[in-house]
C-alpha cells in the first residue's frame, strides 16, 4: 500500500546537488525537501518528488545546490565601515595599534550594530549561511540585535583582553572584569537549544591575555558546551613575546596551560614550528587558515607556513576572511591555488578539499557539525543556491572545481538559514539593502573623522 504524500514547505526540484555527505555525493537531477529548519527529503527527483505535497515548489534546473557556507574567521565590526580607510605597506604593529584599534574603537553602538548588519548581508549575499566572529565586538547587545535582524547563523563574543601592559593598571582588576564579561556573554546568549545567535568566549589572544584568562576561557567553554576562539601567531612578533616572557612557543605555553583541545579554534598560525604543529594534531585543537588576510599582510604563509602539514596530520583546517570582504569564495580559491605554487605541487588543496574547509570543517570547529555543513536529511536547511545562467558556470562540466576555481559570491541567487529563505534572486529578504548602504556610507565618513587618522589615498580624488 502506497504511503499517504508528504507536506514540506520548500522543494526544490531538479538541480544538482553537491551534498558533502558522508559518501560526498553529488546528485544529477536531484531534490530537497524543506519542512520547518529542517531537510526533510533529498535524492534524485524522480524518487523524491511523487511521495512530497509542497506548498512552495522551485524548479532548481537553473541551480548547484551546496550547503551553507561557514566563515570561520570575520570581523563584523570595525572593518566593514571603514575598509579601505587603511593604508597598505604597514608593518604588523602599525596596521593593528595605530590604524585598526582606533576605527574600532571610533565606533558607537548604533554604528557596530550597523555594521554587523552590513557584515550579514554581505555574507548571506556570498552564500555563507554561518560565522564565527573574531572577538572585536565592542558592545555585545546592539551587535546581536542586528544580527537577529538578518537571519544569520552565528557564534559572537566581546572584545576581551586583560593583560596589564601599563603599569598604572592593576592586573587582578582587569582579569577579574574580563572574566566576568566572558560569563555575562555565555548567560545572555547562551548556545543550548541551537539558537541562531549564541556567545563563545572570544579571546583576542596574541599576546593580550593572561594566563589566568586563559584558563577561565576554556573553562567556561567546557561548562556552557562552547568553543574559545582567538588570534595566534599571525606574525613572529607573538614568537617572540612567548618566549621572552615564558620561555615557551605560543602554542606550547596553551599546551602548558591545559587550553589546547576540540573546543579551541586558534586563528592564524602562521609562524609554528614541527613541535607546536603536533601539539595542535595531538589535542584536536582547531586552526582557521585567512588566506587573504595572510597575503594582505604579508604574514609569509605561503614561505613558511605548514598548512599543507597540519592538513596531512589530520588538523582540522577551516576558512576564514578575517577583515576582507566576507566572500568566503574568494578565500576557496586562495586555499586551494597558494600551497600549489608555494610548493610547486598541484596536488596540494584539491578543489573538493577547499569546500570542505570552508564547510564541514567549519561547521566542525564552531561544534555544529551535527547540524549544518551538508545536505543531509535531518541537518538544519542552510542552503545556497548558486546560478548556472552565468559565463563562469556554463557550459558545466565538474561543479565541484567549477565552484572554487570559476564561481564566486556573486553567483549567488538564493539562500535559506534555518528553513527560511533570506535571499531570493539576488536581494536579502530580511533587510533593507538600500537603506543599509546608504547608512553605512554615512557613517563610515563619521567614524573615520571621529579617529583624526589621515587618509592616505596613494591617488587625489578631486
Amino acid at each position: 500500500m502506497q504511503a499517504d504524500p508528504q507536506h514540506v514547505d520548500t522543494l526544490i526540484s531538479g538541480a544538482l546537488l553537491i551534498t558533502l555527505d558522508p559518501q560526498r555525493r553529488i546528485i544529477k537531477d536531484g531534490a530537497i525537501a524543506i519542512r520547518g529548519d529542517r531537510i526533510v527529503a533529498l535524492g534524485k527527483r524522480e524518487q523524491i518528488e511523487p511521495g512530497l505535497l509542497p506548498r512552495h515548489r522551485i524548479d532548481g534546473r537553473r541551480f548547484v545546490a551546496t550547503p551553507g557556507l561557514v566563515n570561520a574567521h570575520v570581523h563584523i565590526t570595525g572593518e566593514p565601515l571603514t575598509r579601505g580607510f587603511v593604508p597598505e605597506a604597514l608593518d604588523f604593529d602599525e596596521n593593528i595599534f595605530r590604524w585598526q584599534v582606533p576605527l574600532y574603537q571610533a565606533h558607537t553602538p548604533a554604528e557596530e550594530r550597523l555594521s554587523a548588519q552590513l557584515a550579514a548581508l554581505q555574507m548571506l549575499r556570498c552564500g555563507v549561511t554561518c560565522f564565527l566572529e573574531a572577538g572585536t565586538i565592542i558592545d555585545l547587545d546592539a551587535v546581536v540585535d542586528g544580527l537577529r535582524e538578518s537571519g544569520i547563523r552565528g557564534r559572537v563574543g566581546q572584545w576581551v583582553q586583560d593583560r596589564a601592559f601599563d603599569p598604572a593598571d592593576r592586573q587582578a582588576t582587569l582579569t577579574d572584569r574580563a572574566v566576568r564579561t566572558l560569563e555575562s556573554e555565555l548567560l545572555r546568549y547562551p548556545a543550548a537549544g541551537n539558537p541562531l545567535i549564541a556567545a563563545w568566549p572570544n579571546l583576542i589572544g596574541h599576546s593580550t591575555n593572561t594566563d589566568e584568562c586563559w584558563r577561565a576561557a576554556k573553562a567556561l567553554a567546557d561548562a556552557y558546551g562552547v568553543g574559545v576562539t582567538a588570534h595566534m601567531s599571525p606574525a613572529v612578533i607573538d614568537t617572540e613575546w612567548f618566549l621572552a616572557n615564558t620561555g615557551r612557543r605560543p602554542v606550547e605555553h596553551l599546551d602548558a596551560l591545559g587550553v589546547l583541545g576540540d573546543n579551541l579554534c586558534l586563528t592564524h598560525l602562521v609562524h609554528i614550528d614541527a613541535g607546536e604543529l603536533e601539539l595542535l594534531a595531538r589535542s584536536g585543537t582547531h586552526v582557521i587558515h585567512c588566506p587573504q588576510a595572510a597575503l594582505q599582510g604579508a604574514y609569509g604563509a605561503t614561505a613558511i607556513g605548514r598548512f599543507p602539514e597540519m592538513a596531512a596530520g589530520g588538523i582540522n583546517l577551516m576558512l576564514g576572511t578575517d577583515g576582507s570582504v566576507p566572500d568566503l569564495m574568494r578565500a576557496m580559491v586562495l586555499a586551494a591555488g597558494l600551497f600549489k605554487d608555494a610548493r610547486r605541487d598541484p596536488a596540494i588543496f584539491p578543489a573538493h578539499e577547499a569546500l570542505t574547509m570552508a564547510t564541514l570543517n567549519g561547521a566542525r570547529g564552531l561544534l555544529l557539525e551535527d547540524q549544518i555543513g551538508s545536505l543531509e536529511v535531518g541537518k538544519k536547511a542552510d542552503l545556497v543556491l548558486h546560478d548556472l545562467d552565468r559565463p563562469e558556470w556554463r557550459p558545466l562540466v565538474n561543479a565541484v572545481s567549477q565552484l572554487v576555481w570559476s564561481a564566486d559570491g556573486r553567483g549567488v541567487h538564493s539562500v535559506w538559514v534555518d528553513g527560511r529563505r533570506v535571499v531570493d534572486n539576488y536581494r536579502c529578504t530580511t533587510l533593507d539593502e538600500g537603506a543599509l548602504y546608504a547608512a553605512a556610507q554615512a557613517a563610515s565618513s563619521r567614524i573615520t573623522a571621529r579617529t583624526g587618522l589621515p587618509e592616505r589615498a596613494c591617488w587625489p580624488s578631486i
